[in-house]
């Protein structure tokens, strides 16, 4: 049966639910402002390379929470427009509340939110997750970025065909690249094969086809055989396309 959360109920089981998560976790919230003992839960389900979904209306990040926020491979973030709903999720667990993603609303607001458990509410959990799922699918998956003004292009970074628009010290985030031709894009391609992006970049960093350098990835001259192909200039940034008959062998 649901259970009702005051504001304590929902800081703790919120927690709870990030730490519990053992194969997804979705965190949506209209702000992305994470306070410091979020980001640690974050960075520990990175490293147990939990897959974690977070979708936001507007982002509050700071340069260097940017920067951290960069180097989590297992963490996808997606835009959506005109988001209000906050709502926390992981395989087993749901809370929907008016409980924000940031340290303000944790600790200063009177909050309320419904605990809701799939081994006892398990039409209700089902319920909640297609309309998080829904929301995923409207919204557009991002790379938040920062990147100083230095010059006209940039080599392609780990999400290479999330696109990067350039700034100076403020935070952008830019929907996933069309192919400009009958190739596809990375997430295209790793989602044809079976695989996220991070890890279909990583199998095929193995593989010989791509070369890794701290954040950045490009391509090797058996990648170039291939078919790979390399985008400098575009509205959306540095990404790579590729064959779409390519084979991870």
């Amino acid at each position: 049966m649901a259970k009702f959360l005051t504001t304590t109920g929902t800081n703790y089981h919120l927690e709870e639910l990030i730490k519990g998560a053992s194969d997804r976790l979705i965190l949506i919230s209209p702000f992305l402002k994470l306070n410091d003992r979020m980001k640690e839960l974050l960075a520990d389900k990175n490293r147990l390379k939990i897959d974690v979904r977070i979708v936001y209306g507007k982002s509050e990040l700071q340069p260097q929470e940017i920067e951290w926020l960069r180097g989590l491979t297992y963490i996808r973030t997606s835009f959506c427009k005109n988001l209000h709903a906050k709502c926390y999720m992981n395989e087993e667990m749901c809370i929907v509340t008016s409980l924000n993603l940031y340290e303000f609303s944790q600790v200063n607001n009177n909050e309320m939110g419904i605990l809701i458990q799939r081994s006892e509410d398990g039409q209700l959990y089902k319920d909640a997750y297609e309309e998080a799922q829904r929301i995923i699918r409207i919204s557009d998956e991002v790379r938040i970025s920062l990147e100083r003004v230095t010059s006209e292009t940039a080599p392609a970074n780990k999400d290479d065909d999330k696109g990067t628009e350039h700034t100076s010290a403020t935070a952008t985030a830019t929907a996933t690249a069309p192919a400009t031709s009958d190739k596809l894009t990375t997430s295209k391609m790793g989602q044809r094969l079976g695989f996220k992006t991070a890890q279909f970049l990583e199998r095929a960093t193995e593989l010989g086809y791509l070369v890794a350098d701290a954040d950045k990835h490009s391509i090797t001259p058996k990648g170039e055989q291939a078919g790979v192909e390399f985008v400098a200039k575009s509205r959306f940034g540095p990404y790579f396309l590729w064959p779409q008959d390519f084979q991870l062998v």
